[in-house]
């Protein structure tokens, strides 16, 4: 199955176990993304998370007077949108595929249950989405000490 495959390779995913697998691929939907297609916009509902399979999307936001600037691109292996998970806020930023793109996602109600009904995949898929959002945060505080260090010489 390729799904399971792609899925173990995923550093979200490669702490379950094949049975564990088999779960979250029972409450997965495939999505192709043609380059540039916008997958998610900024100050959408978020209602889904995303597993990028083959190709790369692009993370970013709208600068006022400036257009779109890039956060980040994520490749096969990594996935975006889980702060859709955790609160209800609207999305914080567009995701965008920057090249053909196929994905898997899981939607929010989906995913919901199966933290109800399946504790041991929770802890295991909470305690990694704590890691890559902390990772994230420390990654968005380096950027910010360079943004200020580099406004303080104008």
């Amino acid at each position: 199955m390729k799904e399971k495959e792609a899925l173990s390779k995923i550093f979200l995913f490669r702490e379950l176990t094949p049975k564990e697998m088999d779960v979250l691929i029972a409450i997965s939907k495939e999505k192709r993304a043609k380059k540039n297609e916008v997958i998610f916009k900024e100050g959408a509902v978020g209602d889904a998370f995303y597993l990028i399979i083959l190709g790369s999307v692009r993370i970013s936001t709208i600068v006022p007077g400036v257009g779109e600037e890039a956060l980040t691109i994520l490749r096969e292996g990594e996935y975006f949108g889980e702060m859709a998970l955790i609160d209800d806020a609207p999305r914080s930023a567009s995701a965008i595929a920057n090249e053909d793109t196929l994905l898997l996602l899981i939607e929010k109600d989906n995913f919901r249950k199966l933290l109800a009904k399946e504790t041991g995949i929770a802890y295991k898929l909470l305690w990694v989405f704590t890691k890559t959002l902390s990772a994230r945060l420390r990654k968005t505080d380096e950027q910010l000490k360079s943004i200020f260090s580099i406004a303080k010489t104008f």
